[in-house]
C-alpha cells in the first residue's frame, strides 16, 4: 500500500493478485466472476488526479455507497458484500487494509455513459444556461439564477471518458440514438427515480442534493444494474439547507472546495495538478465526514 505524508492511501496492492486497473479513485481487482473494488483516498478535480489525497476519503465513499445501495435496495445493484470477513481466502492477509474501504461486486457490462440528474442549476449546467438558455440541449425558461431549484428535475447524460480525458455532455436524443430508445428511456427513468428518493431523504436530514451522477451496467440477462459509487461527495453536490442561497455557489459538503481552491491558484485543468495544501486537505476531509454523518446518522470513526 502506498500512502502520502498525511497517511492518505494513494495506491493499493494485494500480494498474490495481478496489479489492479486504476480509476480516478478506485482500484479494481479481477477475481474471476467478481471484482474487488478498493476505494483509495485519491481525489480528482476537472478529471485530473491530485498528487496527494484526502485521509479516510475512501472509507467515507465506500461506506456511503453501501448505505445508499441498502436504501435503494429494490433497484438491482452490483454489491455482493462489503464484509471483509466474508471475502475469499486469498484476501485474508489484507483484510484489515480493506476493511471499510472495499466491496466485492458482481461483474456487469458497464454502459459507457454517466447518468447525471440535476435538481438545481449550477456548475456546467449553469454555464451552458447562461450562454444558450439550455442544459444538455434541453431548453429552459428565462429567469433562473446560479443555484436555482429547477422547475423539473433534468436528466443530463454525458460520455464516460477514459482516465485523463473529459466527459462530454450528450442530449437525451443522442443517448437514444447510441443505445436505443428503450434502454435510454430505462436509464433516465431509473436514474431519476433514484435521485428523487435520495433527494427526499437527504432533504429530511438537512442536505440538498443539487445534482449527482449514477453509473449503470447490464447483467448477463440484460437487466440494468446500479454500479460503481452512489450518491457520494465525489459524485454529487451536497448543499446544507441552512446555508443555501440562490445567486451563487452555496457552501457544499463535497469536492467543490477543492475545485474552488484550484481555480483560485489559476490551475489550467490539465495535469500535472498542484499539491493540495494541508488546510485544503483537512477542510475537505471535514466536509466529507459531515456529509457522511448527516446522511447515515452515524458517527464516523
Amino acid at each position: 500500500m502506498t500512502y502520502d505524508k498525511n497517511h492518505a492511501l494513494l495506491e493499493s496492492s494485494i500480494p498474490g493478485l495481478p496489479a489492479p486497473r486504476r480509476g480516478k479513485v478506485r482500484d479494481l481487482y479481477d477475481m474471476g466472476d467478481r471484482l474487488l473494488l478498493v476505494a483509495t483516498d485519491r481525489i480528482s478535480a476537472f478529471d485530473v488526479i491530485m498528487p496527494n489525497g484526502i485521509p479516510d476519503k475512501g472509507r467515507i465513499l465506500n461506506s456511503l455507497s453501501v448505505f445508499w445501495f441498502g436504501m435503494l435496495k429494490d433497484i438491482p445493484n452490483h454489491l455482493i458484500t462489503a464484509d471483509v470477513d466474508a471475502y475469499p481466502a486469498v484476501l485474508k492477509g489484507v483484510r484489515e487494509d480493506l476493511r471499510g474501504r472495499s466491496m466485492l461486486v458482481k461483474k456487469v457490462s458497464i454502459i459507457p455513459f454517466e447518468c447525471i440528474v440535476r435538481g438545481y442549476l449550477t456548475g456546467s449546467g449553469w454555464n451552458e444556461y447562461r450562454q444558450s438558455r439550455t442544459v444538455n440541449g434541453q431548453p429552459l425558461r428565462e429567469g433562473y439564477q446560479n443555484g436555482s431549484k429547477l422547475d423539473t428535475v433534468l436528466f443530463t447524460p454525458s460520455t464516460k471518458a477514459e482516465l485523463g480525458e473529459h466527459d462530454m455532455p450528450v442530449t437525451p436524443a443522442e443517448l437514444a440514438r447510441a443505445l436505443g430508445e428503450k434502454k435510454a428511456g430505462a436509464l433516465a427513468e431509473t436514474a431519476m427515480a433514484c435521485y428523487a428518493r435520495a433527494a427526499d431523504y437527504a432533504a429530511a436530514n438537512g442536505i440538498l442534493i443539487a445534482d449527482t451522477k449514477f453509473e449503470f451496467g447490464e447483467d448477463a440477462e440484460g437487466r440494468l444494474v446500479l454500479a460503481d459509487e452512489v450518491l457520494t461527495p465525489d459524485s454529487s453536490r451536497f448543499w446544507p439547507q441552512t446555508s443555501y442561497r440562490v445567486g451563487g455557489n452555496p457552501p457544499s459538503l463535497d469536492k467543490q472546495y477543492v475545485r474552488d481552491w484550484l481555480d483560485s491558484v489559476a490551475f489550467n485543468h490539465q495535469p500535472p495538478a498542484p499539491a493540495l495544501p494541508d488546510e485544503v486537505v483537512a477542510k475537505t476531509r471535514a466536509k466529507y465526514i459531515d456529509a457522511y454523518e448527516r446522511l447515515t446518522k452515524k458517527r464516523f470513526e
